[in-house]
């Protein structure tokens, strides 16, 4: 007997099993269905998908990877009753079968469920942590931005999803829109000359501290688990209110909408600027015009601007080159320098902000293993660029920060802003 150990994945296990299955059954008659045949996607290419906290934004996420053939959602978890139970009836409904599980406890989420991948769309107070927790569950994960609150989470959110081996994708989709990347293609083609500036629309520039409502009574756990919604922000009284995606958007101590739509315009910047694997190495507070700055070693400027901008749409970003600029936005329509940038060129017209395609790019790496288009490290990097910025703008003041140590120059107090105190027992 050989002492080979022959070692098969999970879906080829899977895959096996299922035909040697229909063979047992039913000698000769292989349903098409089992076999993956006639449209059907076979049981060993599924992608059994779960949610935690899907309600607002991510019912309609919810939507787009429900479209997928592959995808075959099981399980999910939230500490509200009322949205468990109505991401079930939804399920439920599309399926015609009661099969949909409920957990309140993301703990017992992903030990039970069984799930390969997880869709996060909480509030922004637990983004990085259940995404932390998921990965080192095994799963995969698609979260919603911003995905992380500060800059030590962003460092970890890299950090473990590089050493356990999953797929992260940051809901930033307009990475995966075509006249974004035909916009990159420019400022990395040439064809604007050396990049000198880029421009990011953060949607608000004010840093503030998490939110406390007035105290009301607690709601039973069952009905909205309050103590599992703080998570690891400070401890307050109950109220609903604060039952929102804006809980804690930014952190507790320095907040802001810099990371409302920068997570989304500065992300775009980013990547124009060639700085997937890094981040500005100066920040400058808000000037008198209105705008904050920041500068890439590569001496590329990046403007934080929320006036000014072309009628593009929401979330618009610029670039500018020494030959040439280009801007555009949620509109899809590009506005050019010279026409001859297009050079003949017919760029697909996609309005609004969809995530399909960037569902789909999510999907493919699931099953190919790659780097999706906001990997952690590219979510990583335009987080740390947001708050590093954000706390310039707090303390007021220009800072010089080390994308490498990831550590501000000579300032201890803006260091002491890169991380904050969290509840037991959550960690990090």
């Amino acid at each position: 007997m050989s002492d080979k150990v022959v070692r098969l994945s999970r879906r080829r296990f899977l895959k096996t099993a299922a035909v040697s299955g229909a063979l047992v059954a039913a000698p000769g008659l292989i349903p098409a269905k089992a076999l993956g045949k006639d449209g059907a996607v076979a049981p060993s290419e599924r992608i059994l998908l779960g949610g935690i906290g899907i309600g607002g934004r991510g019912s309609y996420d919810l939507g787009c990877f429900l479209d997928e053939p592959e995808v075959q959602f099981t399980s999910i978890c939230d500490v509200r009753a009322d949205r468990r139970e109505g991401v079930k009836n939804r399920i439920d409904g599309k399926y015609g079968n009661k099969d949909c599980r409920m957990y309140r406890d993301f703990r017992e989420f992903l030990d039970k469920s069984g799930v390969d991948a997880v869709l996060i769309t909480t509030g922004s107070n637990w983004h990085c942590l259940l995404s932390i927790y998921s990965a080192k569950a095994g799963k995969d994960v698609y979260c919603e931005k911003p995905c992380t609150k500060n800059i030590a989470e962003s460092i970890a959110l890299a950090d473990v999803f590089r050493r356990t081996g999953r797929v992260f994708q940051g809901g930033m989709q307009r990475r995966s829109l075509p006249h974004m990347e035909f916009a990159i293609e420019l400022a990395h083609g040439g064809k604007l000359g050396k990049l000198t500036t880029v421009y990011a629309h953060p949607g608000g520039l004010g840093t503030h501290t998490s939110g406390w409502g007035q105290g009301e009574a607690d709601p039973p756990k069952e009905q909205i688990d309050w103590d599992l919604f703080l998570g690891s922000a400070a401890w307050r009284p109950f109220n609903r209110g604060l039952l929102s995606s804006e809980f804690e958007k930014g952190g507790g101590r320095v907040g802001g909408g810099n990371l409302e739509w920068g997570s989304h315009c500065v992300d775009l910047c980013q990547w124009a600027a060639e700085a997937d694997d890094t981040a500005p190495v100066e920040y400058f507070p808000i000037e008198k015009d209105g705008t904050a700055s920041a500068r890439y070693a590569n001496g590329v400027k990046l403007v934080l601007r929320n006036n000014g901008w072309l009628p593009l749409g929401s979330c618009p970003v610029r670039f500018e080159g020494e030959k040439g600029w280009v801007e555009t936005g949620d509109t899809a329509k590009l506005m050019l320098s010279s026409p001859a940038l297009l050079s003949g060129k017919k760029v697909q017209e996609i309005g609004g902000y969809p995530a399909n395609f960037h569902i789909r790019n999510f999907l493919d790496c699931v099953k190919s293993r790659g780097m999706p288009r906001v990997n952690y490290q590219v979510a990583a990097q335009s987080h740390i660029a947001c708050h590093a910025s954000n706390i310039a703008i707090f303390l007021n003041r220009a800072l010089k920060y080390d994308p490498v140590k990831n550590e501000f120059i000579g300032d201890d107090e803006a260091n002491r802003l890169r991380s904050e105190a969290i509840r037991d027992p959550w960690h990090v």
